[in-house]
């Protein structure tokens, strides 16, 4: 099955009022920016998506990729590890204002509930963050006279991905550290939309460095040359563009 989508405005258009969307990328390692611009103007032509629970693994930063879909006003929730970043001022200020909800999860915590989620998994223990406030309210067990932590699952409506080269039957690899979430990502979500700098047919794709196998693809769209969110940062790039 080809899962070739012919743009990028046609690879968020899925993604409705509400959802829970994973969107990969460590800082800007690996985030797809790309996709995530696509979102944001398919919000501002229709004013839809709205309301939606993003898990990443930071805020964001400057006025770019997540940072910008959060200052349009389209996340009601973020679940991240690292709401404090290079330049978060965007959630931070939204934060502050109580115009935006965050959970706070530890990073390793994050990616093996974003794993159990993808394995299904409901719930598993972790001795990370008992007797924390990020512990409060959650199920404590003692397994070999230490104490562990119940953690759900997370699961999502979509992700949004980017990796290095994909075949038409949603094969992927990864660019190095580019690769962080995204495998998890693409396994835990219903639906896992891909930017991929190289699009390949099928075959063409060494089988043992597939990372993320096609199973766990819905559909990927080739973006050639792609934005890196610390490049544009170093330029005070601002998306979209304000009008002059």
């Amino acid at each position: 099955m080809d899962k070739t989508l012919p743009d990028l405005a046609a690879a968020v258009a899925g993604i409705e009022d509400g959802m829970t969307v994973m969107i990969g990328g460590f800082g800007g390692s690996g985030a797809p920016i790309e996709l995530i611009h696509a979102l944001i103007d398919r919000h501002i032509a229709t004013g839809h998506p709205t309301n939606l629970t993003v898990v990443n693994n930071n805020a964001g930063n400057g006025h770019v990729g997540l940072a910008a879909l959060i200052e349009q006003g389209i996340v009601a929730k973020l679940i991240c590890s690292f709401p404090r970043s290079a330049d978060p001022r965007v959630f931070t200020d939204l934060y502050l204002a109580g115009k935006i909800e965050l959970e706070l999860v530890p990073q390793g915590t994050l990616a093996e509930r974003i794993r159990a989620g993808g394995a299904g998994i409901p719930a598993f223990y972790t001795p990370t963050s008992y007797g924390t406030d990020l512990a409060r309210g959650k199920k404590i067990e003692e397994f070999e006279g230490r104490p562990y932590v119940q953690e759900r699952w997370l699961k999502a409506d979509y992700a949004l991905v980017k990796a290095d080269k994909g075949d038409r039957l949603g094969n992927l690899t990864y660019r190095m550290a580019a690769r962080n979430f995204g495998p998890l990502m693409c396994m835990a979500a219903k639906t896992a939309i891909v930017q991929v700098s190289q699009l390949v047919e099928p075959g063409t794709i060494d089988p043992e460095t597939v990372i993320t196998p096609g199973i766990f693809v819905q559909g990927l769209v080739e973006v050639a040359n792609p934005a890196q969110e610390e490049d544009l940062n170093r330029a005070n790039a601002v998306y979209p563009e304000p009008v002059q």
